[in-house]
């Protein structure tokens, strides 16, 4: 009879230890759905996985709510640094270590979307100091802390290689002119960024200098690369001008106007991190990537 009561009690412990731990996971997920997220998804999904990531420092982009790029590949560096398959794909495994590592303050969140402020969920930091006044979300800006990188590729934040496959067509959009510069950027800044404008596309059309300004700017804000101006440019085998020099040439103003243009949003090459010159790359790594568009003699790509 003992023995039977003790078996008893060991069995509902084993229970009860179960129902904790079911519970436990499911407080975990309680806040994604049970799809896998993807890119190409919206919704609060995506609001939390952004917001878990930048909570670590993984994600330094905006809390949108729509897994483009910059997600895309925020999801795969967490996903190398956790050990786990790196697909891009955010599934059940995912959100339990994302929940383990991070904390979601879903009304925070929620309600600095609602409100249209300029926020980030980085752990660690006051959330009055997260967040700007209501409607501030259209305003420009620079990121904050950045996660892991990626490694960078060879010349010209391109490379590419002897074959030249079919590249997409040629699309120059119109560029809006722009005077004003966002807080965050310095005339350090703003200076480096046109002497690198200069040194890569000076014999461009505008278009194309606006472009390739716009992908230092898409670097900074991408959490695979540096978080500043200069650690982006003079990130190793990043950029031709910086190699052989002409990065310490002067400017002229339109390399300048180019690099206004692209911090007040121009982006002609859709969120591009990457390009390159068919004619001139020698390494077949750049011809991996996801190409955009062609501007003038460089193709831009993901």
């Amino acid at each position: 009879m003992f023995i039977h009561s003790l078996t008893v009690k060991k069995i509902v412990l084993s229970s009860m230890a179960v129902i904790c731990l079911l519970t436990w996971h499911a407080q975990d997920v309680q806040a994604f759905s049970d799809q896998i997220i993807q890119k190409g998804a919206t919704g609060d999904d995506v609001v939390e996985l952004q917001a878990r990531l930048q909570y670590n420092g993984f994600y330094t982009g905006k809390i949108d709510g729509v897994y483009g790029w910059g997600t895309y590949w925020a999801v795969r560096n967490f996903q190398n640094d956790f050990g786990m398959e790196v697909d891009g794909l955010v599934g059940d495994n995912m959100k339990q270590m994302l929940a383990k590592s991070t904390k979601y303050d879903e009304g925070f969140v929620q309600n600095a979307l609602k409100e249209g402020r300029k926020f980030s969920h980085y752990g660690g930091t006051d959330k009055k100091k997260q967040q700007g006044p209501k409607g501030s979300a259209k305003g420009g800006g620079k990121k904050g802390t950045s996660g892991s990188q990626a490694p960078a590729p060879d010349n010209e934040g391109q490379t590419g290689g002897d074959e030249q496959p079919q590249a997409p067509e040629n699309d120059e959009p119109t560029i809006e002119k722009a005077n004003n510069v966002p807080s965050g950027y310095s005339d350090n800044d703003i200076r480096l960024m046109a002497q690198a404008v200069y040194g890569e596309a000076r014999g461009e059309p505008y278009v194309g200098q606006v472009a390739v300004a716009a992908v230092i700017i898409n670097r900074i804000n991408s959490a695979t690369f540096p978080n500043t101006v200069s650690e982006v440019i003079y990130e190793p085998r990043a950029f031709t001008a910086v190699a052989d020099g002409q990065i310490n040439n002067e400017p002229d103003e339109t390399a300048r106007r180019a690099v206004i243009d692209a911090l007040n949003g121009q982006d002609p090459t859709g969120n591009a991190i990457y390009y390159f010159n068919p004619v001139t790359a020698t390494s077949d790594w750049i011809w991996s990537r996801e190409q955009i568009k062609k501007i003038g003699k460089h193709i831009f790509c993901y």
